[in-house]
């Protein structure tokens, strides 16, 4: 496909979508800011930061306890945003959507509250080669207390999971099946609907960590049947210690809370205490109430552009670039698939990742090198890490130009 036909599918104005995020016009090491950092976080447009300064500037209170018209203001705006991000990822109720720090925390709230409770010798854990850190400790934390194992799904050289034998590694031990719906650090879509359906044949629960798809592609949790998926708000242009774990009613009402006190009690006695129903369960203490709004905020903007028109343009922008990189002698992509989000993983043959990191950041282009918390999947590959360059909706082709033509740069300078 040409460039020309690709850029013919954005279907918004990036000029119009760049003036939105204030830190885009910042300038770095004296040139213009090219983040390429959005597998980390993303920027924040004006509609969150204001949203955020609102609460704090105008209602500013304490939720679900006070009678005061500060009180209710807050609750109700906390509440309507836990409703939009029921329907971002079309949750079929509210009371299923768990505010939490992020992915991180949803992930470990699974595997302590089910997994550690519900887990016995002989189950099995199944996750993917290609999995974060997060993904990976919080299961062997619980098959160390449960007597479980940790059952690893291989990929090919192409980072794609090798379905021929998940199809194998998934049998009648497997308990749990966790998979990222889109690898961190390639980019690779992953077949989840297709690992979930074998999951379930089998009688598992299945987990999503969703913390890479939810700003790039149309998530629907009730068509993907996965019982918990669990992402965070920072990468969806949101505030950071922000997150949702969504979960299937039957299981979350089964699981004990992991952390006492405020919300999540419904009674308390000195001879026992008594939980407080869905959702309030699993949030104990005074919420992120400034981020949960705030993370609403984030979903009008994406709801705004539209996750198709932002999916298109990454799309877009994915296939202009690697038209170019793969014009650079010893380019080698890491995670060479069909089905990627809009990120490039890379590294140049004789050049360390953490050099090209340097000399990117001193011409004003921001992009992360290193094992991107997947030491596991570098380890596959036999290096150290790569360097990854992620893009979102507010990026743009003449970024792009600037990366490469600062990249062929750098190369010179390190050979």
């Amino acid at each position: 496909m040409s460039t020309d036909t690709l850029t013919k599918t954005t279907a918004f104005n990036i000029e119009e979508v760049r003036a939105e995020f204030p830190i885009l016009k910042e300038k770095i090491n004296g040139k213009p800011l090219v983040y390429f950092d959005n597998g980390a976080t993303s920027q924040k447009p004006i509609q969150v930061i204001e949203a955020i300064n609102e609460y704090y500037s105008t209602y500013n209170s304490n939720i679900h306890r006070g009678v005061h018209y500060l009180s209710q203001k807050a609750t109700d705006a906390y509440e309507a945003a836990r409703q939009k991000l029921a329907d971002f990822i079309n949750a079929p109720d509210s009371k299923l959507i768990n505010f939490t720090k992020g992915t991180t925390e949803g992930i470990n709230l699974v595997a302590h509250s089910y997994a550690q409770e519900f887990l016995k010798p002989g189950d099995e854990i199944v996750i993917s080669t290609m999995e974060h850190h997060s993904n990976i400790v919080p299961w062997q934390i619980a098959a160390e207390k449960t007597g479980a194992t940790l059952r690893i799904l291989p990929i090919h050289d192409s980072g794609e999971i090798i379905l021929e034998e998940a199809s194998k590694i998934i049998n009648d031990k497997t308990a749990i099946l966790a998979v990222s719906y889109v690898s961190n650090a390639m980019g690779i879509i992953n077949p989840v609907e297709e690992l979930i359906q074998m999951a379930k044949k089998h009688g598992a629960i299945t987990l999503l960590d969703g913390a890479q798809a939810v700003p790039h592609l149309k998530v629907d949790v009730q068509k993907l049947d996965c019982d918990f998926f669990a992402f965070s708000g920072h990468k969806m242009f949101g505030p950071t210690g922000t997150g949702v774990l969504y979960g299937k009613e039957d299981l979350l009402n089964k699981m004990t809370p992991y952390q006492g006190g405020g919300e999540m009690i419904k009674e308390v006695r000195f001879e026992k205490t008594t939980f407080n129903e869905l959702p309030y369960k699993f949030e104990a203490g005074t919420p992120n109430i400034a981020g949960g709004i705030g993370l609403a905020a984030a979903v009008d903007f994406m709801n705004k552009w539209g996750i198709e028109n932002i999916e298109a343009h990454e799309q877009n922008l994915l296939q202009y670039a690697l038209n170019q990189l793969n014009e650079i002698e010893g380019f080698k992509r890491y995670g060479n698939s069909m089905h990627s989000a809009g990120l490039v993983s890379f590294l140049i043959d004789g050049i360390h990742s953490y050099d090209i990191g340097v000399l990117l950041d001193k011409q004003g282009i921001a992009l992360r090198t290193g094992h991107h918390c997947c030491q596991p999947l570098m380890n596959r590959f036999g290096i150290e890490g790569t360097c990854r360059a992620s893009f979102a909706l507010y990026n743009s082709e003449e970024e792009i130009d600037l990366f490469v033509e600062a990249l062929n740069r750098a190369i010179k300078m390190l050979k």
